[in-house]
């Protein structure tokens, strides 16, 4: 890179981290930081360790937000001294600033994905659901892919992952499956695979080896707490609770007693199937926690869509769900359909590099909110 370019590149990369510090408003951060610090010095403030925990968390995630824009504010002014301090000739030091510049920019990107996450619930751990779709076997095998994908994937990011409920294809594959994915801004993140995702390949469940087309859905709903929740009565008159024997891998307790549950909201036809835990009454604890949880975020999109209904907003149904396409035969593409996105190698996509496409996923919703 020559000197004129670098000065550029690290001009306009200041001017994006002194707006992206506006937009954090810091200032406000500091106040909130203040006032929840005060709240630990309070008396008893450990009595309700439950609460005391959320306050402590909440103000380390502010805490961190404060220090990555004032850390990348002050990088990007010393490089800029830096430049001002050596020649075009210099290349020794071109180089090392060169290297400084993309160590910055890397760190921007990360703290511009947080920027992005400003939804309600985008920092809380998430509930994600795979169903499969038309194609049969094919479709069960698909929907396994993708939960192979999505685990590796929270391990690339060290979130934990738990599998709630499975079930299986009879003969290969998945029906469906819900995962519970703890980590940081999990929903907000995952939000990006949220609807039909499809595959195109030559079959291995047929003897001609022919090109077949799949689907998969996905659904993602946040893990809220307690106190999200509190208002929500859900009377027993409206949901049907049915046992049956886990069908987990093994261990002590799996197959031996009824302890998986399967509860269906009547009004909404919301079924939650939980088979986890270790006893029945803990399936039912959990199986409502996720009932309680889906049926807000049906309230949130149906309010969304009657929202758009009155702007006049045009919404295209079933194919408009579709969201990233994964062709393997007869070239190989996958393609998320809202940004645009593609990349030529499937298999490192469906080992779990999904990083950029959750990227390409924030920058989209922001540009199509401001619209």
């Amino acid at each position: 890179m020559i000197f004129s370019e670098l000065e550029e590149k690290i001009g306009q990369l200041s001017q994006q981290i002194e707006t992206g510090k506006n937009c954090m408003n810091i200032p406000e951060i500091e106040k909130n930081i203040l006032l929840l610090d005060e709240k630990t010095k309070e008396d008893g403030f450990w009595d309700n360790s439950q609460q005391a925990g959320k306050i402590s968390q909440e103000l380390a995630s502010l805490e961190k937000k404060k220090k990555i824009w004032i850390d990348l504010s002050s990088s990007v002014k010393n490089l800029e001294e830096m430049l001002e301090m050596i020649s075009e000739e210099d290349e020794e030091e071109m180089k090392e600033i060169e290297k400084e510049f993309h160590q910055i920019e890397q760190m921007f990107c990360e703290a511009e994905q947080i920027l992005l996450l400003s939804g309600e619930f985008d920092e809380r751990n998430a509930l994600l659901e795979i169903t499969s779709g038309a194609g049969g076997t094919e479709a069960q095998d698909f929907a396994e892919m993708l939960l192979r994908m999505y685990l590796r994937f929270c391990e690339r990011k060290n979130w934990k992952a738990e599998i709630i409920e499975q079930s299986n294809g009879t003969e290969a594959g998945i029906k469906s499956c819900l995962l519970e994915i703890k980590g940081e801004n999990a929903f907000g993140l995952l939000m990006a695979e949220k609807g039909t995702h499809r595959l195109v390949r030559q079959s291995p469940f047929n003897a001609k080896n022919l090109r077949q087309t799949s689907f998969a859905g996905v659904m993602i709903t946040p893990e809220l707490e307690e106190a999200d929740i509190a208002n929500i009565h859900i009377p027993e008159s409206e949901v049907r609770i049915d046992t049956f024997k886990s069908s987990g891998s093994g261990g002590q307790h799996a197959n031996k007693t009824d302890s998986a549950v399967r509860m269906l909201h009547i009004p909404t036809k919301i079924t939650v199937v939980c088979e986890s835990q270790r006893s029945q009454h803990q399936n039912k604890d959990k199986a409502m926690q996720i009932l309680k949880s889906r049926i807000a975020q049906k309230t949130r999109e149906d309010e969304e869509k009657k929202a758009r209904e009155l702007r006049g907003e045009h919404t295209e149904a079933a194919w408009g769900t579709q969201i990233r396409n994964y062709v393997l035969h007869p070239y190989k593409l996958v393609k998320d359909l809202r940004t645009g996105y593609e990349v030529t190698n499937p298999d490192v996509v469906l080992d779990g590099d999904l990083e950029v496409f959750h990227q390409k996923y924030l920058e989209w919703k922001a540009k199509e909110g401001n619209k």
